[in-house]
């Protein structure tokens, strides 16, 4: 046996090691997807800029169920459950279309208070 069952017992150092090294890598997974993250929602920003400018809408069905049809294929060829991979692409879109909603907000209310 390699642990307690407590869960907080001794565990062997091999299986510590191990452990260590599976976690350490987890973190600097974690960190990539982090700034990924923040990569992709400087350019939604952009795109969320340029459509208040064109008073186009902030959200883009067609797309998004391109996306998401993209991205269940994606998840099915790394082995990722492409329902987990649509839930996740899901809430970034309904991140997206929140922050492109505030921007053509502030675009409009930055035109009414702009003198002729």
């Amino acid at each position: 046996m390699t642990t307690s069952n407590t869960g907080t017992g001794d565990v062997e150092p091999a299986v510590r090691e191990e452990l260590d090294r599976l976690r350490d890598s987890i973190d600097n997974i974690d960190a990539a997807v982090v700034h990924m993250l923040a990569e992709r929602f400087k350019c939604t920003q952009q795109v969320g800029h340029l459509k208040a400018l064109h008073q186009l809408p902030p959200a883009d069905p067609d797309r998004e169920s391109r996306q998401i049809a993209r991205l269940r294929g994606l998840a099915e060829s790394a082995k990722l459950d492409p329902a987990f991979a649509e839930k996740f692409l899901n809430f970034i879109i309904g991140e997206v279309i929140r922050h492109h909603e505030r921007i053509a907000e502030d675009t409009v209310g930055n035109r009414a208070a702009t003198p002729r």
